[in-house]
């Protein structure tokens, strides 16, 4: 199946610090790819995959599951870690869910986390219908594209296969489960106005890992799709000095300074 113009994946290879970005829930790399984009012009060696099942249309995306698309970042930190001493995981809403999971089943491959608006449970009367509305209902509409920036669109799909965010609802129990064993370093943006993640989410994180060194910061401006946002230089700024500080990699950037 043809690709979405610019669903693409993203790859550059940097210096001995790696970036794993991961986009959301029926959304694509477009999502995250500036992120993904400034991380490599700061040197960073950066892989943004594109999810099994997303970039193409919705029908795909409704014959996978959870475990699909956490394959698909796993090989992805498989590839950072054979090339990097050190990787640090990024993700955006479901991203961030995925994020966690890596951080949980491979603690020792994972130094740090960076979490925008990330989904580890929902309060909506829908969501918690799933394991029925699913055998009624293929699709329900589309939740992408939660911008406050004028102008600015997410390219996602217009429909939300339920089936498929019924698997979500399994991984988020999973995670949530699994908290404790998140140890890395956490960075969590989180957007005081986000019409997709509730922030009981962001408490449920910060309530749940083990991490010691943790921070989360508010997004005044932003949607939840804060990657392409107002705060998104704030983000991609904020991602670079973490990965720099748990990494211990020197601190020069913008990388052509350190020919000055």
């Amino acid at each position: 199946m043809p690709l979405m113009p610019g669903a693409e994946p993203f790859a550059a290879d940097g210096g001995p610090v790696g970036a794993l970005v991961c986009h959301g829930f029926t959304g694509t790399p477009q999502s995250v790819r500036p992120w993904a984009e400034h991380l490599a012009a700061a040197g960073l060696t950066v892989r943004l995959p594109r999810l099994a099942g997303h970039g193409t249309r919705w029908q795909d995306l409704a014959v996978t599951r959870w475990p699909d698309w956490y394959a698909t970042v796993d090989r992805a930190l498989d590839d950072l870690r054979a090339r990097c001493d050190r990787v640090v995981v990024c993700g955006l809403s479901m991203g961030g869910t995925l994020a966690l999971r890596l951080a949980q089943e491979r603690p020792a491959d994972v130094a740090g986390l960076v979490l925008v608006n990330p989904s580890v449970l929902s309060l909506r009367r829908a969501v918690h219908a799933l394991p029925l509305l699913r055998l009624a209902l293929p699709t329900a509409r589309g939740i992408g594209s939660d911008v406050a920036r004028p102008g600015v669109t997410e390219l996602a799909y217009d429909r939300t296969p339920l089936r498929a965010l019924h698997s979500l609802t399994e991984l988020w129990a999973l995670t949530r489960q699994d908290l404790h064993r998140v140890t890395s370093p956490l960075l969590l943006f989180r957007s005081a106005v986000d019409h997709v993640v509730e922030p009981e989410n962001a408490a449920a994180v910060f309530a749940g890992v083990a991490s010691k060194d943790v921070e989360e910061r508010v997004l005044a401006r932003s949607h939840h799709v804060a990657t392409l946002d107002y705060d998104a230089d704030a983000i991609f700024a904020a991602t670079v000095e973490f990965a720099d500080r748990v990494s211990g990699r020197p601190r020069v950037y913008p990388p052509e300074a350190a020919s000055a």
